[in-house]
């Protein structure tokens, strides 16, 4: 499987590409959709789906407008869709700017499923609240890595300040991806990749 990322939008989340053959999955969408399209048809790629860490608007933005090109589902915790719901306003208040965000058509609920299978793609789903109710990794025990939206990045953790997040969830959530080998490269959502034997210390940093 190869790994692209960019990094899109005012805040600079991590869009990823995950390709095998000619079929693509999206994670976390974020901004700039004209962009993504472009990189979709140079690289003669068919996506399959989109697949969101958490609800927060800069990792969304271009879901709804992906989704005018192609007819796929923006898999996502239902926990999340009050997120979902309010993703202008909240864009507004952030950005400084009144953004043009077109509605997300096609969800699919990932809260039911603790596993995915989409054409030749494999991955596990974990629950990871705490920066936000829905937070989500996926997890490929195959390639060894994991995508851990805003819960954990190089050398630190996702906010707990918001009025719906949960430090005690997060620190749960943290623990259960710092148990995955230790050679699991993590791809987070925003910054570089990292590896869990490099964070194993995070929790020391920000809980003692």
């Amino acid at each position: 499987m190869k790994i692209l990322r960019y990094s899109l939008g005012q805040l600079q989340a991590n869009c990823y590409f995950l390709i095998k053959e000619n079929n693509c999955l999206i994670i976390d969408p974020a901004d700039e959709a004209n962009f993504i399209l472009e990189e979709l048809q140079r690289k003669k790629l068919k996506l399959l789906a989109m697949l969101a860490t958490h609800g927060h608007f800069d990792h969304l933005m271009a879901v709804g407008e992906i989704q005018k090109s192609f007819n796929v589902p923006l898999y996502i915790s239902f926990k999340d869709k009050f997120l979902i719901n309010r993703l202008e306003k909240t864009a507004e208040y952030f950005l400084g700017y009144k953004p043009i965000i077109l509605p997300i058509k096609k969800i699919k609920d990932l809260d039911i499923k603790n596993s995915l299978k989409i054409e030749n793609y494999k991955l596990k789903i974990i629950n990871t609240p705490g920066h936000t109710p829905g937070s989500v990794c996926f997890y490929f025990s195959e390639e060894k890595v994991i995508f851990t939206g805003d819960t954990l990045f190089k050398g630190a953790i996702g906010r707990d300040d918001f009025s719906y997040s949960n430090k005690n969830d997060l620190r749960k959530s943290l623990e259960q991806i710092l148990s995955l080998p230790k050679e699991t490269i993590i791809y987070s959502g925003h910054g570089e990749e990292t590896v869990i034997f490099q964070e194993k210390n995070i929790l020391n940093q920000f809980y003692f």
